[in-house]
């Protein structure tokens, strides 16, 4: 448990989250315009009418992206709202034409209703984190300040792009039900699932060094063991795993001091400041109030039907909770090997293609995966479509790897072969793992006989270091092993070695 020792006792940190994803669609949420936001894409050329408030253009509600948000609905395990409504909240901004966002009213229910996730927590056990709700509504332009020294631009490609929102739940008034994030590692691993489970139904790319996924983060404090909580401070637009653990450590740790020499937390919206992980204050926090919702009179009630629930539910694939656990029972990875193997939906499908299947395979593709493979992401597609030499360089594929690791089970090769093999493969070797072992006369020596003669001329010329071993100094059994791999140039079997060198020393 994240604590904090302050003067007169001990603290407890409360974490909420309102993470923002953008959802995958070729069209935005009221307007035909291309939701392909892309930074590189000219300023301005992905807008419609619509999208710049030009008089009497209407909405028009996108229905994929209402399937996009009932399919992130069922991964987290969420009520789905048979129906709906959008409402106008008002605020005015160069970013948004229309002086209003058209989203779903925090007082009414969403498309998408009460859910949960599972992460670890930090006693190393499950804990459910629970969620509020997941809304609709849609993004606004961007801003830019830096491209004159007097005046600021503003690019509407993004404006109208579908915004999902989901808000972490904490009950206030039952507080003895509450499952909520408490320290800057658990909110971490709970963005982590979210962005997995955005990912790996197609929902969104969820990379927050593209802006495609943001969190606004709501700090309080509270005495360890009491159920009253404290003021909470909200900071907005945050991108980076990184900074938000920083920034919940540093703002729980300076609301204790407040609180501590007897001063109030105010309700207030903060900036981060990325350079010495220290905030300040923007603005006295909004209330719903302040942005006078009201229904949108150009948009009917979302009606959704069970039907199209289940036509949804019946396209989703395995969630990678899911898949890890499959890993873990199916194939014994360990718990992190698992989790390195599912941070991708393609990752896991790249690594289940390699094993093809066969349970005794899985440890070594795993293996190599992580200790050799991600270190060279150039050397792999990791959507399992190009295969061998490509723009000059050699792509390693499932096939590639399951053949490697299958050679040394079988000891035609030992590690050490494999790793070389694996090198020339990284080089632009072409040919398959037993290809290139043949025209490099990589073959593991088994025969005893072979191993035996070598071992013998390494113990006949180093009779020194035989007196050694037999007076207790057994630590030199390396010594002979290295000499007789060194002599065999490395073709021999390093179990049969070790088993005829401890035979022969005594």
């Amino acid at each position: 448990m994240f604590t904090i020792k302050g003067k007169t006792g001990d603290w407890e940190v409360v974490v909420g989250l309102e993470t923002h994803i953008e959802v995958l669609s070729k069209s935005k949420l009221f307007s035909g315009a291309s939701a392909d936001y892309n930074p590189t894409v000219a300023p301005n050329t992905q807008v419609s009418m619509v999208d710049v408030a030009m008089p009497g253009m209407l909405p028009v509600l996108n229905e994929y992206c209402v399937d996009q948000a009932i399919k992130f609905g069922l991964g987290i395990n969420a009520e789905i709202s048979r129906k709906s409504c959008f409402a106008r909240k008002q605020y005015f901004y160069p970013d948004l034409p229309q002086g209003y966002q058209i989203t779903q009213p925090a007082d009414q229910p969403p498309v998408v209703g009460r859910g949960w996730v599972e992460i670890m927590g930090d006693d190393g056990n499950p804990k459910k984190i629970l969620i509020e709700r997941a809304h609709m509504e849609q993004d606004a332009a961007k801003n830019k300040h830096d491209m004159h020294p007097a005046k600021s631009f503003v690019d509407f490609n993004r404006c109208g792009v579908m915004l999902l929102e989901i808000v972490t739940f904490l009950d206030t008034k039952n507080p003895e039900n509450n499952s909520y994030i408490s320290s800057p590692e658990e909110a971490e691993r709970y963005l982590r699932q979210i962005r997995e489970i955005a990912r790996a139904l197609g929902v969104s790319k969820a990379n927050m060094e593209e802006g495609s996924m943001r969190a606004d983060v709501n700090v309080s404090v509270k005495r360890v063991g009491s159920n009253t909580f404290g003021t909470r401070t909200e900071t907005k637009n945050m991108v980076s795993f990184k900074f938000i653990k920083n920034h919940i450590e540093n703002e729980a740790r300076r609301q204790v001091e407040i609180l501590e020499s007897g001063g109030i937390v105010s309700q207030d919206t903060l900036r981060y400041h990325q350079d010495d992980g220290s905030s300040s204050v923007m603005r006295s926090k909004e209330d719903a109030l302040d942005y006078r919702y009201f229904p949108d009179p150009d948009l009917l009630p979302l009606v959704i039907t069970d039907e199209q629930i289940e036509r949804i539910r019946k396209t989703m694939p395995e969630l990678p909770a899911a898949t890890r656990t499959r890993y873990i029972e199916k194939f014994g990875l360990a718990e992190y090997d698992a989790a390195r193997l599912t941070e991708s939906v393609d990752i896991s499908h790249w690594f289940d293609a390699a094993v093809a299947g066969k349970t005794e395979r899985a440890k070594g593709v795993a293996n190599w995966m992580i200790s050799e493979l991600f270190a060279h992401p150039e050397n792999y597609d990791i959507t399992n479509e190009k295969s061998g030499i490509v723009d000059g360089m050699r792509i390693i594929t499932p096939a590639d790897l399951a053949e490697l690791v299958d050679m040394v089970a079988s000891r035609d090769i030992n590690g050490k072969q494999a790793k070389e093999i694996f090198i020339k493969m990284l080089d632009g070797e072409s040919g398959t793992p037993r290809e290139i072992a043949d025209k490099f006369d990589m073959k593991q020596i088994t025969d005893t006989g072979a191993i035996e003669k070598i071992i013998d001329e390494v113990i006949a010329a180093n009779a020194p270091q035989v007196e050694q071993y037999k007076s207790g100094k057994v630590g030199l059994l390396g010594f002979f092993v290295g000499n007789v791999m060194k002599k065999s140039g490395g073709s021999a079997n390093p179990a049969v070695v070790n088993e005829i060198l401890k035979q022969k020393l005594g």
